[in-house]
């Protein structure tokens, strides 16, 4: 499992390519522009970035070129054009790999894959907070020693909270990172999931700490 940005203006595209990442058991960021794509590498650990070259504000070479700057993760860019030009200078921007549009999905989850195995990346072994452990190769989760069951989605809360501990997120935010979709019902849905994984981790449920008019975020109290 590992954390991957998605920089792609076409939103369309860009629900497609989180999908198939999330059901690859990834955690997806996803970003319309250069700017917003820049602000989130700075907020949160990435470990891949699938950056399309054509985007608004600041275009996908500039992008790669400051994120290679701060990280040496793992880049893909994607392109509409085939010109060995755009290539060549992707590669000198600090790009791993070049995928040229239209393009398989299911193809592209391979080269992902593919990096992550030879990059440095390595899952963390084991999250911990207070008595809560969660181990991200089983997706198994104890609370002061003992095995819990969670649901698919209230594991993908959990893992996510103790991924970004401190950070506040609205329901809307939650939402979009964890079902990748909108519908009615978001208050209900979200607040229905914390409700019951907090009930789930008893005591150790204080974690996750509600904002007024915020949203949640993930607290390790002593």
């Amino acid at each position: 499992m590992a954390n991957i940005l998605i920089v792609e203006d076409e939103e369309n595209m860009r629900n497609i390519i989180a999908a198939y990442m999330k059901k690859s058991g990834h955690i997806c960021y996803t970003a319309e522009d250069g700017v917003d794509a820049l602000m989130l590498l700075k907020s949160n650990p990435v470990d891949l970035m699938i950056l399309d070259i054509m985007i608004p504000h600041i275009d996908g070479f500039s992008v790669c070129k400051v994120a290679r700057e701060m990280s040496s993760m793992p880049i893909i860019m994607l392109t509409a054009r085939a010109e060995e030009s755009d290539k060549l200078k992707g590669y000198e921007c600090g790009a791993d790999d070049y995928t040229t549009k239209p393009f398989s999905p299911k193809v592209l989850l391979a080269k992902v894959n593919a990096l992550l195995r030879r990059s440095s990346f390595e899952p963390r072994e084991v999250l911990s907070a207070g008595k809560i452990s969660l181990t991200p190769s089983s997706h198994k989760v104890f609370v002061d020693g003992e095995e819990i069951t969670l649901t698919h989605k209230e594991y993908e809360l959990l893992y996510f909270f103790m991924m970004n501990p401190g950070r506040v997120f609205t329901r809307e935010q939650l939402l979009d990172r964890i079902w990748g979709y909108d519908f009615e019902g978001i208050s209900r849905t979200v607040d229905t999931h914390i409700k019951t994984l907090r009930h789930k981790l008893n005591g150790e449920g204080k974690h996750i700490v509600t904002l007024i008019r915020s949203g949640y975020k993930f607290e390790v109290k002593v």
